[in-house]
């Protein structure tokens, strides 16, 4: 809480320790805005919605979303949008009150769960929390970018005697320094956390996620609405990937611990179990995939021809090669979703055999078909 890298450091961006795809391309975060409107269209077009962000960086995706809400403002018009960020950085949400009103908010001491509250740009209201569960509930819109993989992992190795957990420790030798060891029997950790049917030598688990994963699927099974979820991951197949970042190079996980971002692969399988059924689940599908679907092509084509100037149309291709290159962002970030089964349950032929309305496609994770 306050030696933490979130709370002290946070670098994100050029001058940070790591850069996010929505400071890379403001496509990005319109592609995702594109995704909200349609899922609510495919709902019926619900009277109100809540956009709800979970760890929201500098705010950029965000405002970005905003953007696209407001372009698209003639059909949201009679609905009601509010934005719910969940962060608990101190200095991240100042950062965040600045890109989204200009700083115009209120500090709001009484209220325990809305520690501040504003007006974006836009004219939406804006609400901050230190907990998702205490957003309303509500028909809601979840979005997680890059948030699951900082959550805190569990690591266990297997051993000839059974399975056993590494661990931190000081290193006798060099005092000052940290160093993994095998915690030398069982741990309740080791016990409750390790699938039976688990393949794999060395594996990481996050439990913070799966119990953030349960809620979320509890909130849209109640709700309604859909969560998406885009991270580096894989889905169950990889085993030691915890690692540090500082100023956008590898660094060692236990050498200065505070001063450098740390994260884990997300283990989208893992999450996938977590909803226990209570919501249907999409992917991981690769970004590259994914933003394909969503017609980055397109988009990509549009400002081109509205760039007048080398440098912009530069700026512009650069950014979209580190999205989609595979060697890039392209393969190793993925994108989930979690949505109401009735979402994605096949019409019922008896009841009108003749109606050939199936349900639209969930956007992103099929195939675009342009007409």
């Amino acid at each position: 809480p306050t030696q933490g890298y979130y709370t002290r450091r946070g670098g994100i961006g050029e001058s940070g320790d790591f850069v996010t795809s929505p400071e890379i391309s403001q496509v990005f975060g319109e592609l995702i805005g594109i995704w909200y409107i349609s899922e609510w269209i495919a709902a019926g077009k619900p009277k109100a919605f809540q956009l709800v962000e979970m760890g929201p960086g500098r705010g950029t995706l965000t405002d970005d979303i905003l953007r696209v809400f407001k372009q698209l403002s003639s059909l949201l018009s009679k609905c009601d949008v509010s934005v719910h960020l969940v962060e608990v950085s101190p200095k991240l949400s100042e950062i965040q009150a600045q890109m989204l009103t200009g700083g115009k908010v209120q500090s709001n001491p009484e209220d325990k769960s809305v520690y501040m509250k504003g007006i974006s740009k836009t004219g939406i209201p804006l609400f901050w929390y230190r907990d998702v569960q205490d957003v309303p509930l509500g028909y809601s819109f979840y979005l997680a970018h890059e948030f699951f993989d900082a959550l805190p992992i569990h690591k266990f190795q297997r051993t000839e005697k059974g399975w056993r957990e590494v661990l931190v420790d000081i290193d006798p030798e060099v005092p000052d320094q940290l160093r993994f060891v095998l915690s030398p029997s069982s741990t309740p950790a080791t016990q409750n956390f390790i699938q039976p049917e688990e393949t794999r030598d060395h594996v990481e688990v996050c439990p913070e996620a799966g119990v953030i994963i349960q809620n979320l699927a509890c909130r849209i099974e109640k709700g309604g609405g859909a969560a998406l979820v885009a991270d580096y991951g894989h889905d169950g197949t990889k085993t030691d990937t915890f690692r540090g970042f500082r100023n956008h190079k590898l660094h060692d996980v236990l050498s200065a611990p505070g001063t450098a971002d740390l994260t884990a692969d997300v283990d989208f399988s893992y999450l996938r179990k977590m909803t226990q059924g209570r919501t249907a689940t999409l992917g991981p599908i690769k970004q590259r995939e994914f933003l394909k679907n969503m017609g980055i092509d397109l988009r990509l084509q549009v400002l081109l021809q509205n760039s007048h100037d080398t440098a912009t149309r530069e700026q512009l291709l650069h950014s979209y090669d580190m999205l989609m290159n595979p060697k890039k962002m392209g393969d190793c970030f993925n994108f989930f979703a979690l949505l109401p089964h009735h979402r994605l349950a096949r019409p019922d032929k008896k009841h009108k055999p003749e109606s050939k309305s199936p349900l639209p496609p969930v956007a992103g994770f099929s195939e675009l078909l342009l007409k």
